[in-house]
């Protein structure tokens, strides 16, 4: 009897695998912080400290809606490779079924429905906590600048309202405060980065654009022609289009440039 034998074959990851080896071949120091908060919550941190001889500004990266995974932790290290001190903090520490964070979803639909049950009180919560973690470490001289990509990058606006004390606010295709009288509250230069093919956010940027004139502050957002959401992310893909990568690599030269002020 002949059998007809049938082989599926489930393609890896390429992507995450790109990531990780990014981070295993990385020359920069990494190493996980577990910050306390005012209720005794831990929010496990990764932290990349550059190769520099001197003190550098402290970067906070808030994370996508899919949570700290490879990707994030991976522009954690490009960002460090810049020159800067990053502290990327897990803010799903503590919210899946056995504890822990990102890496303990079974899925990343999961960690995105978790995120969306965060409530704004605890987000700045434990941003305040990462952010005077920051402000002490050894090696950084005392400046703190955030950035956050998709609903990390709405997060990083409404952490700008927050916090006067931040030096500058990176907002990677993410929405404004809807509330006018929240943006009388920033202090800090507001860069945005934004895809032309994401009406979705890029719909608010008027909004966004009004309040911060009425308030008298600085916002400069930047929409790159043809980009998609996530285009930092998607623009490192090995299929991605052109003006994906174009946009990654534009707006990563454009971020440099930016962070050399601090």
């Amino acid at each position: 009897m002949k059998y007809l034998i049938i082989l599926f074959f489930i393609p890896i990851n390429i992507f995450s695998q790109d990531f990780i080896q990014r981070l295993e071949d990385s020359p920069r120091h990494h190493e996980w912080k577990k910050l306390v908060n005012n209720n005794r919550e831990e929010i496990n941190t990764f932290i990349v400290f550059p190769e520099v001889a001197k003190k550098v500004p402290v970067i906070i990266l808030i994370h996508e809606n899919r949570g700290l995974n490879y990707w994030a932790r991976s522009m954690a290290d490009q960002i460090a490779e810049m020159g800067y001190i990053v502290l990327a903090p897990d803010l799903l520490s503590g919210t899946a079924p056995d504890g822990g964070g990102t890496t303990s979803f079974k899925n990343s639909d999961q960690a995105r429905t978790a995120i969306y049950d965060l409530s704004p009180e605890k987000v700045t919560s434990d941003l305040d906590v990462v952010f005077k973690y920051g402000k002490n470490i050894d090696s950084a001289n005392g400046k703190v600048a955030v950035i956050g990509f998709c609903w990390g990058g709405s997060q990083t606006f409404k952490y700008a309202t927050n916090n006067s004390s931040i030096s500058a606010a990176f907002v990677c295709y993410g929405t404004g405060p809807k509330n006018e009288i929240d943006y009388k509250n920033i202090t800090a230069p507001i860069y945005g980065f934004y895809g032309g093919n994401d009406n979705r956010v890029n719909a608010t940027i008027e909004n966004s654009v009004s309040a911060m004139k009425k308030a008298k502050s600085f916002y400069e957002p930047v929409i790159y022609d043809g980009a998609g959401h996530g285009f930092f992310r998607a623009g490192e893909n090995i299929d991605a289009s052109e003006l994906n990568k174009n946009a990654r690599t534009q707006g990563l030269n454009r971020l440099k440039k930016l962070l050399s002020k601090l």
